[in-house]
């Protein structure tokens, strides 16, 4: 019969597209871990941690945190 030889349709094409899926997402995730930072911050973060320092600055201005609390919450911001 045709369908005893070659790929057929039963696991033959299931393993194929196993053994081209895995290798490119594999190379997918390494271009993205590469090109995409790996470990860097994400630019969100640096924003929330601005628009704190913003906010912590005001408290400080209208006078509702001293300023050894203002030093100590401003280097623990930059910090993290």
């Amino acid at each position: 019969m045709m369908w005893e030889y070659g790929m057929g349709w039963g696991w033959g094409w299931f393993g194929m597209i196993l053994f081209w899926l895995v290798p490119i997402l594999l190379v997918a995730v390494g271009l993205k871990y590469f090109f995409g930072g790996g470990s860097r911050p994400n630019p969100g973060a640096r924003d929330e941690r601005q628009g704190a320092l913003e906010l912590l600055e005001e408290r400080y201005a209208r006078g509702e945190i001293d300023r050894e609390e203002f030093l100590k919450k401003r280097d623990d911001l930059k910090r993290g």
